[in-house]
């Protein structure tokens, strides 16, 4: 088949055109490599290989500016990354993006945990958000354990901050239905909203 058309489009792509037809858009640095020119003769191989080197290429620079801004988990880089490529070459770019040392999940655990208990979140809840982002079970039980701080103290920091007073029985239900949403077990919600009540009537 003829290439007889190659037009620029928007996101740094250009259409392909095919014996007078469009057929897909492509990367067009991944283009420029390629060498085509119009008027050559293009098969069905050499155009699968440059779509395929097109999805790998726009794959790990989408990698790159997701991790200029913040840290992934892998799962999360590639989740991300396959919502404008193929999954195969988001998992490739993702591959690529941990064997060069950008990713790393054991540390990103390390880092997301102490986040979420700064938070306020207790460690049921780190443990689901850990593996919603794909941290394994064994990685994701280590970090939430190694940087779990004081239950009781933890509830007590986030009622000192959400809640002046629990003066009545709504604000009491209220709060322990938030602690709860946030992953503390309801004998630790109850020890801590007695203690923080006691507090509160000796002041």
């Amino acid at each position: 088949m003829e290439l007889t058309a190659m037009e620029p489009r928007r996101h740094c792509k250009t259409a392909l055109f095919f014996d007078g037809e469009y057929a897909l858009s492509v990367d067009t640095e991944t283009l420029l490599k390629a060498g085509w020119k119009l008027g050559q003769d293009i098969s069905d191989e050499e155009l699968h290989t440059l779509l395929q080197q097109s999805d790998a290429h726009r794959a790990s620079e989408k990698a790159l500016y997701l991790l200029e801004h913040r840290s992934h988990s892998k799962k999360e880089l590639t989740d991300k990354i396959a919502r404008t490529v193929p999954r195969a070459a988001a998992e490739a770019a993702a591959q690529k993006m941990e064997d060069l040392g950008l990713i790393d999940d054991a540390n990103f655990a390390q880092r997301y945990a102490r986040e979420l208990y700064r938070k306020g979140f207790a460690l049921r809840r780190v443990r689901y958000e850990l593996a919603r982002k794909g941290i394994n079970p064994q990685t994701a039980e280590q970090a939430a354990l190694q940087n779990e701080p004081d239950v009781t103290a933890a509830i007590q920091k986030v009622l000192q901050k959400k809640y002046r007073t629990l003066a009545d029985e709504k604000s009491h239900r209220r709060a322990a239905a938030a602690l709860q949403r946030m992953g503390y077990e309801y004998t630790d919600i109850r020890t801590a909203l007695k203690q923080y009540m006691t507090n509160e009537d000796e002041e």
